[in-house]
């Protein structure tokens, strides 16, 4: 016999969209500006005398981009967070025995409230950095890594890198659409229309919009949403950020739309190229540097108002691309997207107007000067992608030019087979993410890369589907 309690015995805090909005928009803020030790402090004297709070969420993503989360009780956390211990060798890509017993460090900069309603009452979330057991830094942990990066940027040159990401993604009917896909039947999107196009009230209007209140609730300072070019497509586009957080919000914006989808008995896919013959999704990152307020890219007198800086990292970038691909496009199935008759960004070069490059340049002004990375698709690791890209920006070679050679158009890899060659071979990746971090980055996309025909065809093959790093299923895991 079922016993239905009345919800007056669970007085768990349901904070109001509009006042959680506000409260994370200063909690962000505060992240950025404020001393970590003092932001510890204060957020644990506010957990111990919030008693409506049960639990706080530490979310943390592997190296293939996966998301985690754990939930911890809030008393144990307030008093235990020093000591916060996970069996690193029961997720993929933290597999090593050797990586049994890894530690979570609660990130107090990422503090949010969460909305009720989407991730349930009385919780709050942060990230977390991983450690070793000896508590120094996990090596395969690239949000900590970007995070380390990001702060000698500034102490070194007082640089800031800021982001802003463009992340496509499919709606699709039924719920748990990815695990269940059977390749005579494909997916069923559930709407035939367009750019723009979608009834005020239709399936993928309503949730956009339910997807559009709740990240507008935790922060993600939200610009336009719409449906995509593709049918059942849509993008949510955030703020400008400092790019931990923008990462952050990469990771939770995909979080949010799975969990509304589900809500909605149906499925929110970020496979790049879930069915043939339409566009696929991207994830297109829009890059600059700061300094002190001022935006670097910016010169009104250069070509396309661009500083020497920014084309310096243009030229490091295009020069450094084929061996970053694999880690941009890290599926069998992006490989799909990077077809030139559907607006595929697969050429190698920077253009002002031609999507079908690698790199855009939009158009801004001292402001929102910026390059566009369009080659990225929307399943790549986010923090891992930026450390990347981040370092080769600064750091990488240009591409030299020997006298009188013509311009050749050189494009990306078409399938992940030459993707993995070329960044097995590369020394740059070996300097960048570390031998260790390439030789199992590069084991997980060859063992993928296994269960799925080098030659893709046109039809989506359920191959490149389930075993997808990002489609949730632990029995297939088991089977690589």
């Amino acid at each position: 016999m079922d016993i239905n309690y009345p919800d007056i015995l669970k007085s768990f805090l349901e904070i109001p969209y509009d006042e959680l909005e506000r409260k994370n928009l200063s909690a962000l803020k505060k992240g950025i500006s404020t001393n970590q030790k003092l932001l510890e402090q204060e957020y644990k004297d506010y957990l111990s005398k919030e008693s409506k709070i049960k639990a706080i969420t530490l979310c943390f993503t592997d190296i293939e981009g996966r998301f985690h989360m754990i939930d911890y009780d809030k008393k144990y956390f307030i008093h235990s967070d020093d000591n916060l211990t996970f069996d690193g060798s029961s997720i993929r890509g933290f597999s090593s025995l050797h990586e049994s017993d890894l530690r979570l460090k609660a990130d107090y900069s990422s503090f949010r409230w969460l909305p009720a309603d989407i991730f349930g009452a009385g919780k709050v979330i942060m990230f977390a950095d991983i450690l070793n057991r000896d508590r120094s830094p996990y090596e395969s942990d690239f949000r900590s890594l970007l995070s380390s990066y990001s702060r000698k940027l500034q102490k070194e040159y007082n640089y800031q890198i800021y982001l802003s990401a463009e992340i496509e993604g499919f709606l699709v009917d039924g719920k748990s659409a990815e695990q269940n896909f059977i390749e005579e039947n494909g997916f069923k999107l559930i709407s035939t229309g367009g750019y723009y196009h979608s009834l005020p009230l239709d399936k993928l209007r309503q949730f956009i919009d339910r997807c559009a209140e709740a990240q507008r609730a935790m922060g993600f300072g939200n610009e336009k949403d719409h449906p995509e070019v593709a049918p059942s497509q849509f993008e949510l586009n955030f703020k400008y950020r400092d790019v931990n957080q923008a990462c952050d919000n990469i990771q939770l914006y995909k979080l949010v739309c799975r969990q509304i989808a589900n809500s909605m008995d149906m499925t929110a896919t970020f496979l790049p190229k879930p069915k043939a013959n339409i566009n696929g999704s991207g994830m297109h990152l829009n890059y600059s540097l700061n300094k002190k307020g001022e935006n670097l890219f910016f010169d009104d007198k250069g070509r396309e108002n661009l500083s020497s800086l920014a084309w310096e990292v243009i030229e490091r970038i295009l020069n450094h691309a084929p061996e970053m691909c694999l880690v941009l496009n890290s599926s069998v199935n992006a490989y799909r997207r990077l077809d030139p008759k559907f607006e595929a960004p697969n050429q190698i070069k920077v253009s002002a107007v031609d999507r079908g490059s690698m790199i855009r340049i939009p158009a801004g002004n001292e402001k929102t000067a910026r390059i566009e990375i369009r080659s990225v698709a929307c399943d790549a690791n986010p923090y891992l992608a930026l450390f990347l890209i981040s370092k080769t920006a600064l750091e990488g070679q240009k591409l030299k030019k020997k006298a009188n050679q013509r311009d050749r158009l050189r494009f990306l890899p078409d399938n992940i087979y030459d993707a993995i060659k070329t960044f097995k071979a590369s020394d740059w990746i070996n300097k960048t993410i570390g031998e260790v971090n390439k030789e199992k980055y590069c084991r997980f996309k060859q063992l993928a890369a296994e269960r799925s025909p080098k030659n893709l065809g046109n039809l989506v093959k359920r191959s490149e589907i389930i075993y997808h790093h990002e489609v949730t299923n632990q029995i297939l895991w088991n089977e690589f």
